[in-house]
């Protein structure tokens, strides 16, 4: 049982670090074309996630290979049943990382706002089918005995599309932030004022997401029945609202890490609501895919449990490294 919990925790530790990390980036490459109007902003752009993007994908991996081998028949049942989403996201993420590293082979006007648009597109649409993904796993997908009964067009059902946006807007948001801190004047000063607007429009499709969670989802739950819990949401709520605070004080750095906590605690909010399901069956919550009936065997999560003790420490070290030695502004930075 301990080590079932542990790989829950940090399971769903592991997706939101990369939503945090990650989420600016995607964020940086959906206000591209809005921002950057002319080459030496589009340059800023892309020099502020620079260094750190890359590195921002390992917890991807990380949390997919978690998923595959804590609880390989939820990762199976995941991967088929979103199998399109995941493809248009790996596709979108490949598309990112080409335009970033072969926008500047060319010189040609023609070439360069082909991968401009590839750096949108590929940050637009993980963004997006990553919320659809993950509000159809919070809401339950269409499973039974019998195996799968939906496509594509069924996950594609209101409340995942209202998390697809929900995801999208606090990716925008912390990517504003992010500018805010890592542009110079000109640029982190459009960030920043753009960020109230920004941050008004995330907080009213959080507040949606919420109400309809507790409301129209199984959600509630585990909230009900524990309401200690409800301070993962309040939690949420606090830092959401802390983000303004900052923004009105012009105070960019406690903004983005207030940011920061917003993403996980939304997140948590979600798998807090989950246990102990990874997958629930909105058709048969018996046929729901639980850390009882998807984990691998006790002696493996053991092997793992040790293997995380020693190199998750490695990667955060790692990583904090990497931001402390980039924590100044690019040079030639708008």
């Amino acid at each position: 049982m301990f080590y079932l919990i542990t790989w829950f925790i940090l399971w769903g530790v592991l997706w939101a670090v990369y939503f945090m990390l990650d989420g600016f980036d995607l964020g940086v490459g959906i206000l591209y074309p809005f921002l950057g109007k002319d080459e030496a902003k589009r340059t800023a752009i892309r020099a502020s996630i620079g260094p750190v993007w890359d590195g921002n994908e390992v917890w991807l991996i990380t949390a997919g290979g978690a998923t595959f081998a804590a609880f390989p028949s939820a990762y199976a049942t995941l991967f088929s049943e979103l199998y399109l989403a995941m493809l248009l996201i790996l596709f979108g993420l490949i598309i990112r990382g080409v335009s970033l590293e072969f926008r500047g082979k060319g010189e040609a006007p023609g070439w360069r706002r082909l991968w401009d648009a590839g750096f949108f597109v590929g940050s637009l649409v993980p963004a997006f089918l990553f919320g659809v993904a993950f509000g159809n796993l919070f809401r339950g997908l269409p499973i039974d005995a019998q195996g799968s009964h939906g496509s594509l067009l069924t996950l594609l059902t209101p409340y995942a599309l209202l998390t697809g946006v929900l995801f999208v807007t606090l990716f925008v948001t912390h990517g504003l932030l992010w500018l805010a801190m890592k542009s110079g004047a000109g640029l982190g000063e459009t960030a920043l004022r753009r960020a109230r607007p920004a941050w008004l429009f995330s907080a009213v499709v959080a507040v949606g997401f919420l109400v309809w969670s507790a409301l129209g989802t199984r959600l509630a739950g585990n909230y009900l029945d524990r309401p200690i819990w409800l301070a993962v949401p309040l939690l949420g709520v606090a830092s959401l609202i802390l983000i303004r605070v900052f923004v009105s004080k012009n105070r960019p750095l406690a903004a983005f890490l207030a940011s920061c906590a917003t993403i996980v605690f939304m997140v948590f909010t979600g798998f807090v609501g989950l246990f102990p399901n990874l997958i629930p069956s909105r058709l048969d919550p018996e046929s729901s895919l639980t850390i009882f009936n998807a984990a691998s065997s006790p002696y493996t999560l053991k092997v793992m449990t040790v293997v995380a003790v020693i190199f998750v420490p490695i990667v955060i070290a790692y990583q904090a490294w990497v931001y402390r030695v980039f924590r100044g502004k690019p040079s030639g930075t708008y």
